[in-house]
């Protein structure tokens, strides 16, 4: 498998920890040298492992924020 190339190329926001100390950030990374896109994923303290996330782009994003705003979370609860 040929490895995988990465550069978080703007530090958004953690959005949460988990119990081993890896945190779900928000970032703008650029894969295997492309445009950066939006991903959201979780991160070991030094970003040199990571865990499964979602790339989104521009467009994305955009349908992302405008579907969260209409969303009120007090629904999430039981």
């Amino acid at each position: 498998m040929a490895d995988l190339k990465y550069e978080i190329t703007k530090f958004i926001g953690v959005i949460g920890e988990g119990t081993k100390g890896w945190k779900k950030e928000v970032n703008l990374v650029s894969w295997n040298d492309r445009k950066p896109k939006l991903d959201i994923r979780d991160w070991d303290e030094n970003h040199e492992k990571m865990g499964r996330g979602i790339t989104l782009s521009k467009s994305e994003v955009e349908e992302l924020k405008r579907l969260l705003a209409g969303f009120d979370p007090g629904e999430m609860e039981a």
